[in-house]
């Protein structure tokens, strides 16, 4: 299917040529860039995709024409930072363009006016869940960076299941605020289940793998 870009760019590259404007080989070349690769045109008009700050990640942050607010500051693992002039701020779970967004509003509410802030992630932090019990290699594992992982993406990561698991017995630990939560799962089902098996681990998750009875 011809995109409305693409049939506009063949129309304009016909007015050109009927005004000996460009030169038949220069329009064949025009005409496969278009073809070829229309992701590429789409690009520029696609917004990035969002990440979400996490304890540990070490975030650059900029203020334009304020080179003493220049700072280098890594989020605590109650997802926030301090920053010189407004103290505490949260930024955990959010996107870099938001965490600028919030520290320029706070900026320019007592200090600065219509400051420019930007937000990049200098350095990410180390995100790590361990798979416990009946599973071939137990242990801690480094979650990828930018990437979520399922449950059973981190059995995967853990060598799979031993002869004697039973995957319908899964125990999920985790903390959050002070609290800790003990969830269990069924992962016998969620392999079954497109919608159950996007159940996401989070950075600090203890999962534990129960035994067969039989």
């Amino acid at each position: 299917m011809i995109s409305a870009f693409q049939t506009a760019a063949l129309d304009a590259l016909q007015r050109l040529m009927r005004g000996a404007m460009l030169s038949v080989p220069c329009v064949l070349l025009a005409v496969a860039g278009i073809f070829a690769n229309p992701a590429a045109m789409r690009a520029a008009d696609e917004p990035p995709g969002s990440y979400a700050l996490a304890p540990n990640d070490l975030l650059e942050i900029r203020v334009f024409q304020e080179d003493d607010l220049a700072s280098r500051l890594r989020i605590s693992t109650k997802g926030t930072i301090i920053f010189p002039l407004i103290g505490v701020v949260t930024v955990g779970g959010l996107s870099p363009q938001e965490a600028a967004e919030t520290i320029r509003a706070k900026l320019a509410k007592d200090y600065l006016v219509n400051p420019q802030v930007t937000v990049t992630v200098f350095e990410y932090g180390k995100r790590r869940f361990a798979v416990l019990g009946e599973v071939q290699k137990a242990g801690s594992y480094d979650m990828p960076e930018r990437e979520k992982v399922t449950l059973l993406d981190a059995i995967a990561m853990a060598g799979g299941y031993t002869r004697i698991a039973d995957p319908s017995k899964v125990t999920l630990k985790r903390k959050e605020n002070g609290k800790v939560t003990i969830v269990r799962l069924n992962a016998r089902k969620m392999a079954k289940d497109d919608q159950m098996a996007s159940f996401e681990i989070q950075p600090g998750d203890v999962i534990t793998i129960g035994e067969s009875l039989f």
